[in-house]
């Protein structure tokens, strides 16, 4: 079973979940919104994709933080911000439990299918 780390309202996330529903593939959901992000999560994800990536620097969020809080972000200080606003993950995250899959456009989850 995979899971599908996102925010339910994302219009991402209902892409990739749409893209799971029809090709049948069993998957279990996880708001980071409303289900949170715990520290054990987080390094669980951080162990597969880096830090770097793992912050959406696109998202509200992110351009709501004051400009001295984005200027000393190291890899520390992302995993404060990520704890204290999960909605700063890129997303939807795909744990495929081999890897996980950072983002999604028509067709990433095809080969997961078969």
């Amino acid at each position: 079973m995979f899971t599908l780390y996102g925010i339910k309202n994302c219009d991402t996330c209902r892409k990739a979940r749409k893209a799971m529903d029809g090709s049948g593939i069993p998957y279990q959901f996880h708001d980071l919104r409303e289900d949170g992000l715990s520290a054990a999560l987080l390094e669980h994800i951080l162990d597969k994709v880096p830090v770097v990536e793992a912050i959406n620097k696109r998202s509200t969020t992110w351009r709501n933080l004051p400009d001295e809080e984005k200027q000393a972000v190291d890899a520390n200080k992302a995993r404060e911000l990520l704890l204290a606003h999960p909605t700063l993950l890129k997303r939807p995250l795909l744990d495929t439990g081999d890897e996980i899959v950072v983002g999604y456009r028509d067709g990433d989850y095809d080969t997961l299918a078969g």
